[in-house]
This record gives structure tokens, C-alpha cells and sequence, in this order.
């Protein structure tokens, strides 16, 4: 029996989508068997929208096969391509559509356009929307959207009215998206929310869902879930929706501060690192160590790694390609210092 979760209309698409999304970023994890159970659970609770990307590995292969299971019918399915050209964005989108095992796309997205270069290859003569429009009138993608890292550039792409939806992380610690969303809202463009948990660094995850989805200029937020845990946990906040106590403020206010600046949000965009680093990992577990009191298991994951913090070179290309201008080289430094 499929739970009522709250709906609400995802901008010009007119789609009603659960405010409660499935994020396809962990999926690539799991196995076929455990993928089809999740999108089956995922189905019960009441989530009929799926984000995944040609980047996320075999998250869209893994999605495709579970879709065969629990229906494609069931699911507004949304996919993202990093190409900017016209040839090589149309080559991407018949990938997606084998991968998904599907013949149309509803939502398909130019991912993490976060730089003006960026954008004036994607807009250009030559350009992947041209494409993707061809393919819009063909009825192969439904509507198009934008995901980004830069809200002046994102502000910039609304403006055309290309667009039906905007992606753009915002969490407890990261607002700087609200005057974005209000804009968004004007428009009827639908509001993707990712990062609502800030890619796992505040583990309070009822908490972080409902000071996102509190905001009326959000349409929906996709955490990335691969336990069926965090499905019911999340699915939770998507069943009733409830203010922020001002004790569930308090609390995620004094968590957040021992954050800092300087954290990851595991986006993943500084691979593959010249050495072999999984540079998220590292962070991941110098806070699980610091922040979680899970020091054995952490130092125990730590030590298994191939490349450990201590193995950086200083290249620095890591750091040009962060959306967040994190200094990863000082902060391997002090992951090296506080886990070796």
C-alpha cells in the first residue's frame, strides 16, 4: 500500500512530485538485488521521483534494471549529462536511455553548470540545448533543466527561460540559495534541492529534511539514500510534514557550528585525484573520528585505504575543480594529522 506523502507541483512541468525524493548518488553501491528492493520500498512510502546522472557510475544502470521491476510508469525520472555540445550532449542522452532501459527522459538536466565558459558552450550555435530541444520536440525528453554550484550563474540560466527546474544545494549551513529560490518561485521554475543533508556532514537527517522542505520556495529535496533505513526515516518527514521545533533548531545550530567553513559535501566533483586519493573518503573519516566518537571504526576504515591523506603531492588540481573552493590540501594535511 503506497503511504500519502506530501505533493507539490514541480514549477511549469506540472508534474506533482513527492516533496521527498530518491537521490541516485549511493545507489551505485549496492547490487541489483538490493536496488530493486529499495526503489520497491522507496515506491510504498510514497516517493515517485528519481535523480540520478550519467557521472553517478552504474546509478543509472542499476536504477534502469530496478525500474524494470517496480514499473517506470511510477516514477518521474530525471537524469543529468556533463557534455556542453551538441554531438556530444545527444550521445549521453541515448546512454542514459539504455542505461535507464527506457525511450523517454523527464526531466533531463545540464549538470553542474557552474562556470560562464560552461554556460556559453551549453547556449551557444553549437550548443547541447539545441540538442536537447530537437529531442524535447520529439517527445524523448519531457523537460529540461539546470544544476549548479554557482547561484550568479544559475540566476543567469533562469533568466533565459529555457528552463523548467533549477538543482542547488541548500541545507542548515548552506542558504545562500534562498534569494534563488524566491526568484525560481516567480518564475513557476520547479526547485530541486540537493545537498539537504550537506552531503552526509550533519548526521540529523529528520532534522535538516524539514528545515528544507519548510521553505515554501522549495518544491523537493533529494537526499541520496541507499538503506532502507534512511528511506523510512526520510520518508517520515515526507508523510507529515511538521515546523522545526525550537529545540530541533537549537540542536542542529550547535552541531553545525563545530562544522566550520571548511567541510565536504561529497559531491566528488575533485576526482580522480593524480594519486589515488579518494579525497571524500579521507574527510568522511577524520569527521566520523572527530565529530561522531566513532574513533576505532574510523581509524580501522582509514587504515584500509589504498592512498591515505599523508600521500598528496600538492598538485592542487583537486582544488581547482571544488565548487566549494575548499583548501583540500590543508585539509588532508589535517586529516593526515589527526588520523596518522
Amino acid at each position: 500500500m503506497v503511504k500519502t506523502m506530501e505533493k507539490r507541483i514541480l514549477g511549469k512541468t506540472g508534474y506533482e512530485v513527492s516533496i521527498v525524493g530518491f537521490g541516485g548518488i549511493p545507489i551505485q553501491n549496492v547490487s541489483r538485488d538490493k536496488a530493486i528492493e529499495l526503489l520497491k520500498l522507496s515506491l510504498e512510502k510514497g516517493i515517485n521521483f528519481i535523480d540520478t546522472a550519467r557521472g553517478y557510475n552504474d546509478s543509472e544502470k542499476l536504477i534502469g534494471e530496478a525500474l524494470q521491476v517496480v514499473g517506470r510508469e511510477n516514477f518521474f525520472l530525471a537524469t543529468k549529462s556533463m557534455n556542453r555540445t551538441y554531438e556530444g550532449v545527444l550521445g549521453e542522452l541515448a546512454t542514459s536511455l539504455n542505461n535507464l532501459k527506457v525511450d523517454y527522459i523527464d526531466l533531463f538536466q545540464f549538470h553542474n553548470v557552474s562556470k560562464k565558459k560552461d554556460m556559453e558552450l551549453i547556449m551557444g550555435e553549437n550548443g547541447a540545448l539545441k540538442a536537447i530541444k530537437e529531442m524535447q520536440k520529439k517527445g524523448i525528453v519531457k523537460e529540461i533543466g539546470v544544476t549548479s554550484h554557482n547561484a550568479d550563474i544559475l540566476s543567469e540560466l533562469m533568466e533565459t527561460d529555457e528552463f523548467s527546474t533549477i538543482q542547488f544545494p541548500y541545507n542548515f549551513v548552506e542558504t545562500q540559495g534562498e534569494k534563488l529560490f524566491e526568484r525560481a518561485n516567480e518564475k513557476n521554475i520547479g526547485v530541486l534541492v540537493m545537498k539537504p543533508l550537506a552531503g552526509g556532514a550533519i548526521p540529523k537527517g529528520k532534522e535538516c529534511l524539514k528545515f528544507v522542505l519548510n521553505n515554501p520556495n522549495v518544491t523537493i529535496a533529494i537526499p541520496g539514500m541507499d538503506s532502507e533505513e534512511e528511506i523510512i526515516e526520510n520518508c517520515k518527514v515526507g508523510e507529515k510534514l511538521a515546523p522545526l521545533t525550537p529545540e530541533e533548531v537549537l540542536d542542529l545550530d550547535s552541531f553545525t557550528k563545530g562544522l566550520g567553513r571548511y567541510f565536504c559535501r561529497r559531491c566528488g566533483y575533485c576526482a580522480p585525484c593524480t594519486v589515488g586519493i579518494d579525497i571524500p573518503s579521507n574527510f568522511l573519516m577524520e569527521g566520523y573520528y572527530t565529530r561522531y566518537d566513532l574513533k576505532d571504526w574510523a581509524l580501522s576504515r582509514y587504515n584500509s585505504f589504498y592512498k591515505k591523506a599523508s600521500d598528496c603531492i600538492e598538485c592542487g588540481i583537486c582544488e581547482k575543480r571544488c565548487p566549494y573552493n575548499l583548501p583540500i590540501i590543508k585539509m588532508l594535511k589535517n586529516v593526515a594529522k589527526v588520523l596518522e
